[in-house]
């Protein structure tokens, strides 16, 4: 007989779970010790949804998204039609955008006009944010910056031109409610 990979042809390959659970080191598996394989069991299963996180569900399903990663430099460009920028490197630029998201090690220097900011790391350069700016603590942000809104935690840094621009982000009608007939 023939020896291939240390078993002969005429023995049959067992299941790799096979007798597994009750094999012990310096022991010889016996038929007695040994658990059968279970066979698997086919159940329909509803689709599990994961949480999102806050900033990715504002950005539509199958929006485009942009991820400039860590280690590498973008510079001297002009981004447009990006629903979300993920910035984890460095990136000069000039930008009109849905989101901008800013990692810990990332940096962003340039002008950005956008709906959503959420910075990690740093920002230099003018900053319109028309919803929701967000400085976590380990985020910076420097220059000419403009807001609808802002939420910095403890920690976070803004500096520069700073400018609440609610009448951008929010319109509010000068018109009364209800007129009185008379």
């Amino acid at each position: 007989m023939a020896l291939h990979f240390g078993k002969r042809e005429t023995e049959q390959p067992k299941p790799l779970n096979q007798g597994m659970a009750a094999q012990r080191y310096g022991t010889v598996p016996s038929p007695s010790n040994t658990v059968p394989a279970p066979t698997p069991a086919v159940a329909e299963t509803a689709p599990v949804s994961l949480p999102e996180t806050s900033v990715a569900s504002t950005v539509p399903e199958g929006g485009s998204k942009l991820t400039v990663g860590p280690n590498i430099k973008l510079k001297g460009v002009e981004i447009t039609d990006c629903d979300t920028l993920v910035v984890e490197g460095l990136v000069e630029a000039t930008m009109d955008s849905r989101v901008i998201q800013i990692a810990q090690q990332g940096a962003f220097k340039g002008s950005a006009e956008i709906d959503i900011a959420e910075i990690h790391g740093v920002f230099d350069g003018n900053l319109t944010v028309r919803q929701k700016l967000v400085i976590y603590a380990t985020g910076k942000v420097t220059g000419k910056i403009r807001y609808g809104k802002v939420v910095i935690e403890e920690g976070g840094q803004l500096s520069g031109d700073i400018e609440c621009s609610v009448a951008a982000s929010t319109k509010v009608s000068s018109k009364p409610a209800m007129s009185l007939a008379a």
